[in-house]
């Protein structure tokens, strides 16, 4: 199908656009990352699929294409953390320090990255792995090697300058063929979306109300668990296990996250136990949040 009748079909308006199928979607993203489109083409889909909305089916066949790209690795005993793109911008990220309170367990955690995406200018899961010495239980991909065909599209994203279905379906490419999956969403309205998504990707799969869109809980929020297409709910209050951290609302330069992380207080370090408590339930090594916090206290 010509990639003209994808721009009609989300470009004409309410009364003139129409949703893609599976097969569709598919064929529409395999032309995006092909190469062979005018920018201005891919930036006018964009901003019209976000306009129109993208529905569920369009999302799975987008990242089907996607799928059929990626570079695929295979890491046993490890959990897909699914970072936003567009990185944190008021908060340090958690996941250095959990890896060092994960450091004699056999979990490895998952990090992706690439160059930053819009429209949050924050600092990326890319900057801080490499600017920190990671221990070995911590695998970084950079998708400019396990998908540079999305990793291309960053200038144009960055010109365009706003989210698109891309800052979606990117969040978790299974690089690693991991049994077990989180991610953060804003608004309980996500959580349906995302786990049609997702969900069938993993054995278990995760949503959590975590900090700026990641997978990191900073504060009381709701986890949403899914195993088997059974969805289970839950909510995770820091203050039940004595952590009260104040979250930031300033922008975070990348040289005071580094410092954060490599000179957290005890709040921060119990944060990050909390949170590493979190993600060894998820992967099924301990059969709740609470008994798993009690196994790092020693």
């Amino acid at each position: 199908m010509s990639f003209q009748q994808y721009l009609k079909a989300v470009g004409t308006g309410p009364k003139g656009n129409k949703d893609l199928s599976f097969e569709q979607s598919q064929d529409m993203m395999e032309q995006i990352l092909g190469g062979e489109l005018f920018p201005e083409q891919i930036s006018a889909f964009l901003l019209g699929w976000r306009l129109k909305p993208e529905t569920i089916e369009e999302f799975q066949g987008a990242l089907a294409a996607c799928d059929a790209l990626v570079q695929k690795s295979s890491i046993s005993n490890s959990i897909e953390l699914g970072y936003p793109f567009d990185g944190k911008a008021k908060n340090p990220y958690l996941f250095p320090l959990v890896s060092q309170v994960l450091a004699s367990s056999d979990l490895n955690l998952v990090i992706l990255g690439d160059d930053l995406q819009p429209a949050k200018s924050g600092v990326t899961t890319k900057d801080i792995c490499q600017n920190i010495d990671l221990l070995e239980n911590i695998k970084y991909f950079d998708r400019a090697n396990y998908l540079p065909e999305l990793h291309k599209l960053t200038e144009l994203r960055n010109r365009l300058g706003l989210r698109s279905g891309l800052n979606t379906i990117e969040k978790l490419p299974n690089v690693t063929q991991s049994d077990y999956a989180i991610t953060g969403v804003h608004h309980k309205p996500y959580v349906k979306k995302y786990m049609e998504i997702f969900s069938s990707r993993y054995k278990r799969f995760a949503l959590i109300q975590g900090n700026e869109g990641s997978p990191e809980l900073f504060s009381k929020g709701t986890l949403w668990l899914s195993t088997n297409r059974d969805i289970e709910e839950q909510i995770i209050d820091p203050a039940y296990y004595g952590i009260s951290v104040k979250k930031s609302t300033q922008m975070l330069s990348l040289e005071d996250s580094l410092a954060m992380i490599k000179n957290p207080d005890a709040e921060f370090l119990a944060l990050a136990k909390l949170n590493a408590a979190l993600w060894l339930f998820i992967s099924e090594k301990y059969s709740s949040i609470d008994e798993a916090y009690q196994s790092l206290q020693t």
